[in-house]
């Protein structure tokens, strides 16, 4: 008591409040080591740290310097005494990339969360692409995981992978019971079920075909957003559909890649702030299971995206939230005003899935309606897609209307009638048509002389770097593989022929990473490879032949190829750069027909393991 009646000074003695100072930081010690042992806020401090101390050791500019020198500078013959040129040659043989950390096996640059969490979160802009700058990249190859096996071959790999090629249990874990998948053994099984169709996509699917015409070739493209593991587009393939995929990397973080793993077509993507990487009315339908896109926020926008990419008479199909569900009275009825404001006729509303038509000629837009909406002015070009940001005006048809369902030809007829959407190139006509016989010869050659594994369950997951009209995945359509056509960004916009011809692709600039998952190409296609690395109007470098090879390399599945067709001088610095990255390599003339000088490299990816020990624990 008589504590109390102390002086200040006497009552709180300087010593004690050290000792407070000293117990509250012990105190604070104690709960971040807690915090850092016992969640996975120290797992993901642990795996940055370890990856700083990799970059740090694999990303020194001067090595980068020395490898973009070396590879690409062009060689002058004139310049170069023929004994300089063999001192050259031997030292590319000597040049070997090193290997990345294990920590980097499913690296994607342009998603990564470590970076992209940094962004802004608004409309998803975190989510989407945002690609480092080449000297941020560290300059070594993608390691495979420990234990890494040969993928299980197609068709069973729809229903089965291995579980040491992907060990990520989560998603099993969270959607076994919704038939997503579940480890049984050295496997992954793959049961067809989704969120909304545990019992299977197969029982969905025949839900579906009441109200669509699903069989007998009218539908050949399909778009599922938000796919998951991409059991829909799956087992829609035995109906002819083809199906492209996708998703963005999230905490299911491994969703696309069981996909491609699967190989079923499938790539990363997040409709966010920019257009999806697709020409206008690609796509004979629209799939949305539960995928989670407010089709009504932001006045209609991601509604309007869908219906650029759809063509008319095409089918949309949303199943889950909010289609008549609990709590989401308001976003349902403005689903449904604006599917109204575009004149889309409903078919029907079964349960939790509704389905539209959209209409075969330009949207009927009133001029008053509750959002606003507008078709877009004749300067809008629909088609443009990459890094273009959202508008919120309806597109309106192309200038020609020879793209709806009702009008294009069925499936397979498609495939080698020339499209209407050719005649927007210069003599589109004739060049198709030289175009679709040149790659026939080339691909026969491809066969019969270069042994390329095609028409064998070796070669499932296909793409083409430098796609054009998709001549080559046309010529490879009695196969049983898939490819994924790839129109360079600064090229012309072809990408509209080949989704008319019933194939699929997108919109890329090769000098930036491609949105996949390491390891999920089991042939890699280009044509020119040097024209997508030049500028089309300065013919110089935008970027290096370098970092689109070590690329090439991240998407390849060891025991994978790569087939580049160019000149003997850019072939001979693409086998010594296909060196370094451990490839096996052959060059090959072109086939007799050929006009050119061409030369063909075939190169085979080697399965390489990091040290013993060196592996993550994961």
């Amino acid at each position: 008591m008589g504590f109390v009646n102390l002086p200040v000074a006497k009552r709180l003695p300087r010593h004690w409040r050290l000792l407070d100072v000293v117990s509250a930081i012990l105190f604070a010690f104690v709960m971040v080591f807690f915090l850092l042992v016992f969640t996975s806020l120290g797992d993901s401090v642990a795996a940055s740290g370890r990856r700083a101390l990799s970059l740090s050791s694999l990303s020194d500019p001067r090595q980068r310097e020395r490898f973009v020198a070396f590879f690409d500078e062009d060689e002058d013959p004139l310049k170069q005494s023929r004994g300089g040129r063999r001192g050259r040659d031997k030292s590319a043989e000597l040049l070997v990339i090193a290997a990345c950390s294990a920590e980097e096996v499913d690296h994607m640059p342009c998603e990564d969360p470590r970076r992209n969490s940094q962004l802004s979160r608004h409309m998803n802009f975190y989510r989407e692409r945002h690609c480092p700058l080449p000297d941020e990249t560290p300059l070594c190859l993608i390691p495979p995981p420990d234990g890494y096996r040969i993928p299980v071959p197609w068709p069973e790999s729809l229903h089965k992978i291995w579980h040491s090629n992907m060990p990520h249990n989560k998603l099993a874990e969270r959607k076994g019971h919704q038939g997503w998948m579940k480890e049984e053994g050295p496997y992954f099984i793959f049961p067809g079920g989704g969120t909304m169709f545990p019992d299977g996509a197969v029982q969905y699917i025949d839900k579906l075909r009441q109200y669509i015409p699903i069989s007998g070739g009218t539908l050949r493209t399909a778009l599922d957003m938000g796919c998951g593991v991409a059991s829909f587009g799956g087992f829609l393939l035995k109906e002819d559909i083809l199906t492209l995929s996708f998703a963005p990397r999230d905490s299911h973080k491994s969703q696309i890649q069981f996909a491609l793993e699967r190989g079923i077509p499938a790539f990363v993507a997040m409709l966010g702030t920019h257009r999806l990487p697709f020409p206008a009315h690609s796509f004979d339908l629209i799939h949305c299971s539960r995928c989670l896109i407010p089709f009504s926020a932001s006045n209609g926008t991601y509604f309007i995206e869908v219906d650029r990419l759809l063509r008319p008479d095409g089918y949309l199909v949303i199943s889950g939230p909010p289609v008549q569900w609990p709590k989401q009275d308001k976003e349902w009825a403005d689903l449904q005003s604006l599917a109204r404001a575009l004149c889309y006729e409903l078919i029907v509303v079964d349960g939790n899935t509704v389905i539209w038509k959209k209409p075969s000629g330009d949207s009927c837009l009133p001029n008053q309606n509750e959002f606003g909406l507008d078709t877009c002015s004749d300067s809008d070009d629909p088609s443009e897609a990459w890094y273009f940001d959202l508008k919120g005006c309806v597109s309106k048809l192309s200038v020609t209307r020879a793209t709806s369902v009702g009008s294009i030809p069925s499936w397979p007829e498609r495939l080698v009638k020339t499209p209407a959407r050719a005649s927007l190139i210069k003599n589109g006509f004739d060049v198709f048509e030289a175009d679709r016989r040149r790659w026939a010869r080339r691909v026969a050659h491809y066969r019969e002389v270069l042994g390329l594994k095609l028409g064998t369950p070796a070669v499932r997951n296909v793409m083409d770097m430098n796609a054009f009209f998709g001549g080559f995945a046309a010529a490879l359509s009695s196969d049983p593989l898939w490819v994924m056509n790839v129109i360079p960004a600064r090229k012309p916009f072809t990408l509209d022929v080949i989704y008319d011809r019933g194939l699929i692709g997108v919109y890329h600039d090769w000098c930036e990473p491609f949105s996949s998952y390491p390891r999920t190409y089991d042939l890699i296609h280009v044509d020119g490879i040097l024209s997508l690395v030049k500028g089309p109007s300065t013919g110089k470098n935008r970027c290096s032949i370098v970092d689109l090879m070590m690329e090439m390399d991240r998407l390849l599945r060891p025991g994978g190829t790569a087939v580049v067709r160019d000149s003997p001088k850019t072939i001979e610095k693409v086998a010594r750069m296909a060196r370094a990255v451990r490839w096996t390599v052959s060059v090959h003339v072109a086939e007799a027909e050929s006009s050119s000088r061409e030369r063909v490299l075939v190169a085979t990816k080697e399965l390489w393991k990091l040290p013993q020990g060196a592996a993550s624990s994961r």
